[in-house]
């Protein structure tokens, strides 16, 4: 309740989400008191998600790092900034002598997603160049298909689905990820706009659809190639596709290996299902293909959004407003970023989605001190119990967070840091174009210090203070100078979101991809089938976003076992409300079975982002596999088993 000794100051989120919604912040007497979305941000439009809406008890939980923390034994204790920086700067300048730079890693994932987090890559280029990682478990499969197909990954302004005709929401569930879609499909479909999910998962954009279909894990390639042969058979390509598509004939060709009962075979779905399907994308022009980001988390992934691509591109609803194929935005685009040269300044480099193991593998040199920041590996990656070994056994691992995680409990050093609503950065969407300023809310507790303070701490002990210098305003500023020309700087920002102004609104209009020959570079090698179930472990795990946690941020309580659903028809499955263990060839974890008739046979849906610490870590059992391109993580293939017995030694 907003009271007359009550102030309410605007800031942005900046957790790993899509939206990046603009947020009012009731303070009281230098307290949070209340969180809602402002009604003038044009995505936010007054309302929040489930997870942010409940951040204040994350926000003064009690267990959050107020203070620099030392290993000390088996247990941290609390020390001085001054000490802290100082054992650090000592760590790192040993290193760098004795082994070289390649010897420390840098490891910064997406726990916030502002801009100035980009500092930390900056500092350790100075310093080193270090190692980093390369790929991205979570995005770069598809990002990867969509810089090949067209040379950007991009996507269409978010209202452009208002000009739609036919949206298929392919792999993306709006109401857990990215929930500011919602309220546009609904206007959508009251201008007539007609609705098709695809996903294994009955999820509850079902209810906005006209059809839905329920392909097998790793299906999608071979549903989109059928669709894509139904138009071909009846016609329905756009005559003029050869004028912009480079390898017409051969994507045809690849398209024609097998018939439409063939594909929907591999897509496990009925064949009359992918003709109306493919029936309702030929004649319901402009239409829109809305790909999900966990479409691409398999080892077929890359080639599976290339196969959606190639759909826009022939059926002539590329460039125009109300088509495309939209994946992700360009959220760090508008800014001015070149000074951070990333992986092409690192002496070497780790794939991510093998972290813990490149790490234990590494010789020469070894990593002798690893910096994390923004993320949790050991629980968010595949193979968590490699990733938590190999920090554990780093002689020095620091760790710059605001709570306790799976990755802190490897630390030898712990730097609190600040919250979302303690923060001053920069945040370009994922989700949408529009661009954001976050600032200070509320005070953070004493001992917790924004990471361009950390990082300048360290400049100053390791002689790198004049690439650092500078106040936050001061970065912000030089990482907007364009933007500042175009009127959409850090003032504007500060009044409200801004559009990013040098995004299109209907992306690659007039049919002008910036790939090197100006043209659609078509798929035209098919995907690999996905992995299926084997004869002792049949079932394949989907561990994934759920509406109470943030990737691994909770907000509620977690208690009791990890719930897993399946359908009650999957062969084997224990009874309904069983206790049992969910056992892969890497590892086993015990869960509450939970029968759901939305879930396709043979799947076990689980919820993503539990942790080692609480036993709900759904990540031990996967192992590190690449997807197909781009150096993401096929997350949602891994072959699994229940293990089920009323005398199992279950908690």
């Amino acid at each position: 309740m907003v009271t007359d000794q009550s102030d309410v100051r605007r800031t942005a989120c900046n957790r790993d989400c899509p939206d990046a919604c603009s947020l009012l912040v009731t303070v009281e007497e230098g307290r949070a008191t209340q969180l809602r979305g402002d009604p003038e941000d044009p995505v936010t439009r007054g309302f929040l998600c489930e997870r942010t809406s409940r951040f204040l008890s994350r926000q003064y939980d009690s267990q959050r790092f107020t203070q620099p923390l030392l290993r000390q034994g088996d247990a941290w204790g609390p020390v001085s900034w001054d000490v802290a920086l100082d054992l650090a700067a000592k760590k790192l300048h040993e290193a760098r002598a004795e082994f070289g730079p390649a010897s420390v890693l840098h490891y910064r994932s997406g726990g916030s997603l502002g801009l100035l987090k980009m500092l930390a890559d900056y500092f350790f280029e100075q310093f080193g160049p270090v190692t980093v990682k390369h790929g991205d478990v979570c995005s770069a499969a598809g990002d990867a298909a969509q810089i090949a197909d067209f040379g950007v990954a991009d996507s269409h302004d978010l209202q452009d689905i208002l000009h739609s005709r036919l949206i298929v929401v392919w792999g993306k569930n709006p109401h857990t990820s990215g929930v500011h879609l919602l309220p546009v499909l609904n206007e959508a479909r009251k201008r007539g706009a007609v609705l098709v999910g695809v996903d294994p998962v009955r999820t509850k954009i079902e209810g906005l659809c006209t059809q839905f279909l329920q392909p097998r894990p790793g299906g999608d390639f071979g549903l989109a190639m059928g669709v894509a042969r139904r138009l071909f058979d009846e016609g329905r390509e756009d005559p003029a596709a050869s004028e912009w598509c480079d390898h017409l004939e051969a994507y045809r060709e690849l398209v024609h290996a097998r018939d439409i009962d063939g594909w929907a075979a591999e897509a496990g779905v009925p064949a009359d299902a992918l003709r109306e399907l493919a029936d309702l994308y030929g004649e319901r022009a402009p239409a829109a293909i809305l790909v999900g980001w966990g479409l691409a988390r398999r080892s077929n992934g890359s080639k599976t959004v290339r196969a959606l691509d190639a759909l826009g591109a022939i059926s002539g609803n590329l460039g125009v407003p109300g088509g495309g194929v939209s994946y992700d935005y360009a959220r760090r685009a508008a800014f001015d970023l070149e000074f951070v040269r990333g992986e092409a300044a690192a002496p070497r480099t780790f794939p991510e989605y093998r972290l813990g193991r490149e790490i234990l593998e590494a010789r020469d040199p070894p990593v002798r001190v690893a910096w994390i920041t923004a993320g949790n590996p050991v629980s968010m990656l595949p193979d968590s119990s490699a990733t938590q070994q190999a920090l554990s056994e780093v002689p020095f691992t620091v760790v710059v967070e605001t709570h306790p995680t799976d990755t802190t409990d490897c630390a030898d050093l712990i730097l609190p840091t600040l919250t979302l609503l303690e923060d001053s950065d920069l945040l370009g969407a994922y989700g949408n174009h529009w661009l954001h300023e976050s600032r200070p809310a509320v005070m953070p507790p004493e001992g917790c210090r924004h990471e361009l303070d950390i990082l300048q701490g360290l400049a100053k002990r390791l002689g790198l203070s004049e690439a650092l210098s500078g106040s936050v305003d001061d970065w912000k500023q030089r990482l907007t100078k364009r933007l500042d020309v175009a009127g959409a700087g850090v003032a504007a920002m500060r009044a409200g979101p801004v559009r990013n102004p040098f995004a299109s609104h209907v992306l690659f209009e007039g049919r002008r991809v910036p790939t090197p020959s100006g043209r659609v570079n078509l798929l035209h090698e098919r995907a690999e089938p996905a992995p299926q179930g084997s004869e002792d472990f049949p079932l394949l795990l989907m561990a994934i976003s759920v509406p109470e946690g943030q990737s691994s941020q909770w907000s509620v309580p977690v208690e009791g076992l990890p719930k897993v659903r399946v359908h009650p028809q999957t062969q084997g499955v224990p009874p309904d409300g069983a206790l049992a263990h969910l056992e892969s060839a890497v590892g086993k974890v015990p869960v509450a079975v939970q029968h759901d008739e939305r879930v396709r046979a043979g799947v076990v849906l689980a919820p993503k982002g539990g942790m080692l610490r609480d036993g709900r870590c759904l990540n031990l059992l996967i192992r590190p596999v690449p997807t197909d391109d781009g150096g993401g993580a096929a997350f949602y293939e891994e072959p699994v088993r229940l293990l089920y017995s009323e005398e199992a030694d279950l908690p």
